[in-house]
């Protein structure tokens, strides 16, 4: 990041939303529909029902309620705020999906220093 900084070079962040943990899906177990399910697809069920993970993920839910909006949204704003990232990536797989993406570009205002900060600690 530093030397991309320095010579004006952007980042963008191609997983914002760590294969849908960050949309708080996963809470309860793994979804039928999820691609977690999905045969082949083991490893990424382990990685995502990561005790330690999914502790993090619940601890940001309120703050995410608290800003009014939801997991999904702050946590692609959290990538959108960030001077370095020009292009976030989201995927989706609903049009659902993506207008909720899309409202992430009214929570970055709502992110304050106190607001980052929080964040980071509860995921640090």
């Amino acid at each position: 990041m530093p030397a991309c900084e320095r010579l004006g070079i952007g980042q963008f962040a191609s997983v914002p939303l760590a294969q849908g943990v960050l949309t708080g899906k996963y809470g309860n177990g793994v979804p039928s529909d999820s691609r977690a399910a999905i045969k082949g697809f083991e490893w990424l069920a382990d990685r995502i029902l990561e005790p330690t993970r999914l502790a993090k993920v619940q601890s940001l839910v309120p703050l995410a309620r608290e800003l009014g909006c939801t997991l999904a949204q702050m946590s692609i704003a959290w990538c959108l705020r960030n001077p370095n990232v020009s292009t976030v990536i989201t995927g989706a797989s609903r049009p659902s999906q993506v207008t909720e993406n899309l409202q992430a570009l009214s929570v970055v205002p709502k992110l304050t220093p106190e607001i980052v900060a929080r964040i980071e600690a509860a995921t640090a």
